[in-house]
């Protein structure tokens, strides 16, 4: 009796087997086959991106949600394969994306927020921004995330939806910026003598504007110096060289006209005599 039913088994298992057996294969057919259609359509997606000059911000958003659509689109042909219904699969779907949305609602508003960044444009793959204290290039926007690539060297990777909701200084938005340079003098130091100097320092580097003019003016008063502010504008993708060769241009000019940075004074009395 024992042997019987261990035969009975064996035999119900392997016709178990030869049932689905053909459903597994066509299964992994269909599964590489779609995953070589779907590195088929990426590299023509690429191809037509480049061709119609899609902005890099927009191609990497695109790419990241056709590969997101395309495997599932592929699970559910497996799903269909296999044998699922097409209303059970349609049913497990939609109770699957209940669950998931439930779960996952900050990653829900981070890709509402990728949206947005990709609608109203308040920067785009290759500006350099600051954002909640951390400045760098934008070096890819996903659905989810965005990157940024620091001076230094480091990634740092943002949730979209926090992105979305701060404040975004961008700073390669516009094509010229302003450079503000400060110094400080004594008061013995007249400002009719430093603003040529200044002035001259200014307009002798090749990046800088023309219109508008370099300027320099008093921007306040200290208890033994006053502060010169001098300003002058470059195209964008020059600022921090200019900033950086002006700041030093402008130091040699004043050592060479033997005016020094002011030392800090303080009268001290002693008995009414100082």
């Amino acid at each position: 009796m024992d042997s019987f039913n261990l035969e009975r088994l064996k035999e119900i298992i392997l016709n178990g087997l030869w049932a689905i057996a053909p459903k597994v294969i066509y299964s992994i057919v269909a599964l590489l086959i779609g995953i070589l259609l779907i590195k088929l359509i990426m590299k023509l997606l690429k191809i037509a991106f480049n061709r119609y000059k899609i902005e890099l911000s927009l191609q990497s958003f695109l790419e990241s949600l056709s590969i997101f659509i395309l495997y599932g689109v592929l699970f559910a042909v497996i799903g269909l394969i296999i044998g699922v219904e097409a209303t059970s699969f349609l049913a497990i779907f939609g109770a699957a994306g209940i669950a998931i949305g439930l779960a996952l609602q900050g990653s829900l508003a981070n890709f509402a927020g990728g949206i947005l960044i990709l609608a109203f444009k308040p920067f785009k793959v290759g500006d350099l921004i600051n954002v909640n204290s951390n400045t760098g290039i934008v070096e890819k926007i996903d659905i989810l995330y965005t990157r940024l690539k620091t001076f230094d060297g480091r990634i740092i990777t943002m949730p979209n939806g926090n992105v979305a909701n701060s404040d975004v200084d961008n700073r390669t938005m516009e094509p010229i910026r302003r450079i503000n340079l400060e110094f400080k003098f004594a008061f013995e130091i007249k400002m009719d003598l430093v603003r040529p100097i200044i002035l001259e320092a200014l307009n002798a580097h090749p990046k800088v504007e023309k219109n508008p003019e370099p300027d320099t003016w008093l921007d306040s008063l200290g208890e033994s110096d006053f502060k010169v502010i001098a300003r002058c504008w470059v195209k964008t993708e020059y600022y921090w060289p200019t900033y950086w060769e002006q700041l030093e241009a402008v130091k040699k000019a004043l050592d060479e006209n033997g005016i020094e940075t002011p030392v800090p004074r303080r009268i001290i009395y002693d008995g009414g005599k100082y």
